[in-house]
């Protein structure tokens, strides 16, 4: 089957994927190295796919070195949405301001502010839903080859939940949404390893998502939903540093959403800086 037709039929939808309880324990070595225990405290696996023995290390994860260089030349973060059309409660229809590509601008600002080159891309990919990831695949090549400096690619989404579903906490007095990272495993229960979808940089995008979680433990309990794994690819497989990030769902306001962005642009550079 086609890579598309493979991709899409595992891409994040509306789906209501789990909710994580705020963690309180301590992370001590033996839960690291006990994967198990990393599963149920900080991910959540699709039944569509698996994860193998010795796969989710934790200290491996953690000692992943993912921080970047100072005083580095052009842009070192790319932001883009391989569905730019998503948007939140009181999104306003045609304007981009008002959906994932609005948080997407905010987010850019901020990470500038603290010091990283940074390139947002606006363009849609999901005029066709179901051949999104396929459509964006070329424009993220042709930027990266345009700009070898990039290390940080972030795909920037919106997650679809039940109606009645209202992801939000709260920080400082302010309702703010929750977010989610999202991990592609290139594997699937039925398949198994798909070799037409082979991601290289597949544990390092894992330990950039993994260190992200535990940044915003330590910083913002209850900030986070655990780490969603999954079969095939969506294109994380270009930088070792590339994250998707389901970033509230069509239930949030637009200022519940804005509420999360400092936060989530928070973990990403400390995380990037080598903040201990």
């Amino acid at each position: 089957a086609p890579e598309e037709t493979i991709e899409t039929g595992g891409a994040p939808r509306e789906i209501l994927y789990p909710e994580a309880d705020t963690i309180q324990e301590t992370i001590s070595p033996d839960l690291l190295a006990d994967q198990q225990a990393l599963l149920n405290r900080f991910f959540v696996v699709d039944p569509n796919t698996s994860v193998l023995s010795g796969e989710i290390d934790g200290s491996t994860l953690l000692g992943k070195d993912l921080t970047l260089p100072e005083n580095a030349e052009g842009p070192q973060i790319l932001i883009y949405h391989t569905h730019a059309q998503e948007g939140y409660a009181d999104s306003v229809e045609g304007d981009l301001s008002t959906t994932v590509v609005g948080a997407g601008d905010r987010l850019a600002s901020l990470l500038e502010e603290r010091g990283f080159g940074v390139l947002h891309d606006r363009g849609i990919y999901d005029t066709d839903r179901d051949y999104a990831y396929s459509v964006a695949a070329p424009a993220l090549q042709q930027i990266l080859t345009e700009h070898p400096s990039i290390e940080v690619v972030i795909d920037l989404h919106r997650d679809g939940v039940g109606e009645d579903t209202h992801l939000v906490t709260e920080y400082q007095g302010k309702k703010t949404a929750q977010f989610m990272f999202f991990n592609g495993l290139s594997r699937t229960r039925k398949a198994g390893e798909i070799p037409y979808l082979v991601n290289e940089n597949r544990d390092a995008n894992l330990a950039f998502s993994f260190q992200m979680q535990l940044k915003c433990q330590q910083y913002y309990p209850g900030l986070a939903r655990r780490i969603y794994l999954k079969g095939y690819r969506y294109n994380m497989q270009y930088r070792a540093r590339s994250l998707l990030v389901e970033l509230g769902a069509q239930t949030n306001t637009l200022e519940e959403v804005h509420n999360a962005v400092p936060l989530l642009a928070d973990v990403i550079a400390s995380v990037l800086e080598g903040e201990k």
